[in-house]
């Protein structure tokens, strides 16, 4: 690899155990103490808008239904998410946060918010541009081969 790769290699290595650390490190002292960092990318990935199904969610989260079912039990037992059944088909099964959900969601967004705006605060807007496409590039690579 030559010395652009090293130096990119190294930063994406850095940066991904930074952000698992403080998020763990965060979690731990939150009063979100009760969640994993599995559970907190599962309510992240339930959201706030659109009533996802157990099958969206997997999906998103690259999980089997199975394994997602386990997760949202652990969730619903520690009032973060709800279940809710369809009303026109009751085989659909709908997943909402909680109050607390959402309030765990909010802090959590407000957190990669910060994050985001530290990375690009001195960028030029065509920095801006090229490191989105790099992202980009990169999501692509891990969902091919991933």
């Amino acid at each position: 690899m030559d010395d652009n790769m090293n130096l990119v290699n190294a930063q994406l290595v850095r940066v991904f155990n930074d952000i698992l650390t403080i998020e763990e490190t965060e979690l731990k002292k939150s009063s979100f103490s009760d969640l994993s960092i599995k559970e907190m990318h599962t309510i992240e990935a339930i959201g706030m808008g659109k009533n996802k199904t157990t099958g969206e969610v997997a999906k998103e989260l690259s999980v089997t239904v199975g394994t997602l079912t386990v997760a949202v039990n652990n969730l619903v037992k520690k009032g973060y998410v709800d279940r809710v059944r369809s009303d026109t088909d009751r085989r659909i099964v709908r997943l909402k946060l909680t109050n607390r959900g959402r309030l765990f969601f909010r802090a959590h967004q407000h957190f990669h918010k910060k994050m985001v705006e530290a990375a690009l605060e001195d960028m030029a807007i065509d920095e801006k541009e090229a490191l989105v496409k790099g992202l980009q590039s990169l999501h692509r690579f891990l969902k091919k081969y991933y």
